[in-house]
């Protein structure tokens, strides 16, 4: 592969997770942070990049993102990718992407409902850049990721050169414990389980330029996991910046996107909010374009269905549900992402320390990865129900007494972390005895 080719599919790599949920979430916390803000950034950057950059080389390693659940019984397979898909597709994330894009790009500028236009428009758009997949470097990675990447520049450069003010002091929580409520925020942008998505898309862009080894393909995901996690973290400390700075200009601001509106206008006016709907709106198209890909790669390797077909499917499913209203959206599919993401990051830490390289421990590791997505489902729950306010004070209570982590919404890594260390064990006794019975 050329050195502009690997740059660009790096490019595009970041464009597809740079959605506009990426931009907001870190100005509202380096406000809160203040002074801190920089500590807090560098635990979001670890979980918010870390962990979907983990994820890219862990994918790339196999050197096919269905790898990833083969040890899987076939109904837990196929329904894992099916809920992370839908869930990421036409029933949470593209329809979120949709609205959002309406409601930072064009509402601002149109007193008018236009949501419906709007979505027809943006998801027919979407669905003639992913009807072309082989074309996804030259759309996103040469063309719309230099052009966002530039914009990002120029307002991140005016807020250095003209500060609108400077970090005050930090909140409670970000004045005792910045790291850990930075590792919190970067857990919950999801980002991890997009990174399962766009696995898909990655790979198989790396196929198009025409690398087929397994080595190689492991090779190049690593250098683009690395760029993205360049470019990605490099932006999450741009928007970091003027949210630490923004404490005049936007007091008390309740979230992100209410920061960079007003943090646009004061910096260049009128043209600072048209720059920012521009960056909003192609960061969410890239997204868009993205997942459609990833769903109907999927499909179509599965289940033979044709690209052309269920992306077009995904975009008219994505059109009607955006003007359901997001409220509705995201208290129906919440639920479901914020239990499939602990899934998604077990399987990827269990595929990292479990290996299945030799036929006689292929029953081991299915038994191992299976108990582990059993495991993280059960205490994925948990977390999930706390999260919504659903678990009775009772229980609350019992699991902040006897669940490391319960507090921060992550009881289930140390429960799933014992059982790929027992499973680990296991197949070192597993082996030792096999040796022991051929000799």
């Amino acid at each position: 592969m050329k050195r502009k080719e690997l740059a660009a599919i790096g490019f595009m790599t970041f464009a597809l997770f740079l959605g506009a949920g990426n931009l907001i979430f870190p100005p509202l916390m380096a406000q809160q942070a203040g002074e801190n803000w920089l500590i807090a950034i560098a635990g979001f950057l670890l979980t918010a990049v870390g962990l979907p950059a983990l994820t890219l080389v862990v994918l790339g390693r196999l050197s096919s993102a269905d790898k990833l659940t083969a040890a899987l019984p076939k109904w837990m397979d196929r329904s894992f990718w099916f809920l992370v898909l839908t869930t990421l597709g036409p029933a949470f994330v593209l329809p979120r992407a949709v609205t959002v894009a309406y409601e930072m790009g064009i509402k601002p500028f149109y007193s008018g409902n236009g949501l419906m236009v709007f979505s027809a428009v943006f998801c027919a758009l979407t669905l003639v850049l992913a009807l072309k997949p082989g074309k996804l470097v030259d759309y996103i990675g040469k063309v719309m990721t230099p052009a966002l990447i530039a914009m990002l520049a120029l307002l991140a450069i005016s807020a250095i050169v003209n500060p609108l003010g400077a970090p005050t002091t930090a909140i409670e929580i970000y004045h005792k414990a910045p790291t850990v409520n930075g590792l919190i925020q970067g857990y919950m942008t999801l980002d991890a389980i997009a990174a399962v998505a766009f696995g898909w898309v990655i790979i198989q862009t790396i196929r198009n330029t025409g690398v087929k080894c397994d080595k190689a393909i492991s090779y190049y995901t690593l250098r683009i996991a690395l760029i993205y996690a360049f470019l990605m973290s490099l932006c999450y400390l741009a928007m970091g910046y003027l949210g630490a700075t923004s404490s005049e200009i936007a007091p008390q601001a309740t979230n992100g996107g209410e920061i960079l509106t007003r943090y646009a206008a004061g910096e260049f006016g009128t043209l600072g909010q048209l720059l920012l709907a521009t960056i909003t709106l192609m960061a969410c198209l890239t997204t868009t374009v993205g997942l459609t890909n990833a769903n109907g790669e999927y499909y179509k390797n599965t289940y033979g269905v044709k690209f052309k077909i269920s992306a077009t499917i995904i975009m008219v499913l994505t059109a009607i549900i955006s003007n359901v209203g997001l409220e509705t959206i995201i208290q129906v599919s919440l639920p479901a992402i914020l239990i499939l993401c602990p899934i998604s990051i077990s399987l990827i830490i269990s595929t990292f320390f479990i290996r299945n390289h030799s036929t006689p421990e292929q029953r081991h590791v299915s038994i191992s990865q299976t108990t582990v997505v059993i495991v993280a489902t059960l205490f994925g729950s948990i977390d999930a129900l706390n999260i919504l306010g659903k678990l009775p004070a009772t229980i609350v209570s019992l699991a902040e007494h006897w669940l490391p982590l319960f507090s921060s919404h992550a009881s289930w890594l140390v429960p799933v972390g014992i059982t790929i260390v027992i499973s680990k064990l296991c197949s070192r006794e597993y082996k030792s005895t096999n040796n022991v019975v051929v000799n």
